[in-house]
């Protein structure tokens, strides 16, 4: 099976606009229940239902701040563009895609690629021992990139598309992705423990306030179901962080040259591995603010920290190919093939 194919960059689907006004369909909903919800808790709530005073200040103190923190994350999560590959660094010129798509085998297709990308920042392969390379897009794809169907081009570090959303999970926007979850969560906790009284009123029949007292029930069952759907994608998703490993890594291990598969590869240690995501300035973690480690493009790997760890990993009968496809000459390279 050939690596590449013939691509028309120009063919795109005739309703592409409408796709995209459709995906923020799940957003805008995502916004109603929000703005519903506000309106439930501040007016219904606190100043329907709340007669005294100091409770009413505290629970719209404590309200506003998760309502802030939750808003301020989703928007980042959102509206944060999605990290896409260098152009200059990764893409393959029009000659060399002309000598892809012209080779006679797939092993003639493999020593091109091993050619162009033998000074790059790649060590992940493809099954059959590839470079992995991009036909939509024309690329040598860098660690951990995937390409997008929905968004349509290739995003770094790709965890997965997120309707909810609206975008891409990636390299960008994943500290503000796991924030959003855990404020999210945070933010329907809150509202569900702080209506409980209320909604305990209500069916005892002692909470007064007409039709606006459904508003309180409605608030406290929404609440808690968001709460019960979000507490474990943010528990998978804080595991992840831990490991070092995306959801595509979790599902699919990614291939390392020399190595194999390895779901671990890329693992550091658990507070490195959060760091890389996070950052190391722990006054910024729980702010909505890029303070991701790297470029997204090439990342530190468990099996390649230092030489001796290379070795033992790789074992004899690889160590020599590893040796050989460290160096940059490029006569070397046509040398393997």
């Amino acid at each position: 099976m050939s690596l590449t194919g013939n691509y028309d960059q120009k063919s795109q689907p005739t309703c592409h606009c409408c796709f995209r006004l459709l995906r923020w369909i799940p957003v805008a909903f995502i916004v109603a229940v929000i703005g519903w919800s506000y309106f439930a808790y501040v007016v219904q709530l606190c100043f329907f239902s709340v007669t005294s005073i100091a409770e009413r200040a505290i629970l719209l103190i404590l309200f506003h701040l998760f309502f802030l923190m939750f808003m301020w994350s989703y928007y980042q999560t959102i509206f944060t563009p999605i990290g896409t590959v260098p152009p200059k660094q990764f893409r393959i010129p029009p000659n060399e895609v002309d000598k892809l798509n012209r080779a006679e085998n797939e092993e003639a297709q493999k020593r091109i690629l091993e050619a162009f990308a033998r000074e790059l920042p790649v060590v992940n392969r493809t099954i059959t021992g590839a470079v992995r390379y991009c036909e939509k897009c024309q690329h040598v794809k860098p660690d951990r990139c995937h390409h997008c169907s929905v968004c349509g081009v290739c995003v770094l570090k790709m965890d997965h598309h997120c309707p909810w959303v609206g975008n891409c999970i990636g390299f960008t926007n994943y500290k503000f992705f796991i924030l959003f979850l855990g404020y999210a969560l945070t933010f329907c906790l809150y509202v569900a423990l702080s209506s409980l009284p209320y909604f305990l009123q209500f069916w005892q029949g002692e909470l007064e306030g007409g039709m606006g007292r459904f508003h309180i029930v409605f608030l406290f069952f929404i609440a808690a179901m968001f709460a019960v759907s979000l507490v474990s994608l943010f528990v998978y998703h804080i595991y992840l962080v831990t490991l070092n490993r995306t959801t595509l890594e979790a599902f699919r291990a990614p291939i390392f040259r020399g190595t194999g598969p390895d779901k671990n590869g890329f693992s550091l240690g658990r507070l490195s591995n959060f760091q890389e995501v996070f950052g190391d300035q722990k006054v910024l973690w729980f702010l909505p603010i890029f303070t991701s480690v790297g470029d997204g493009v090439s990342y530190p790997i468990r099996c390649m920290e230092d030489e001796e760890d290379t070795e033992s990993l790789l074992g004899a009968d690889s160590r020599q190919e590893f040796e050989i496809f460290s160096r940059s000459d490029a006569s070397i390279v046509d040398d393997i093939h």
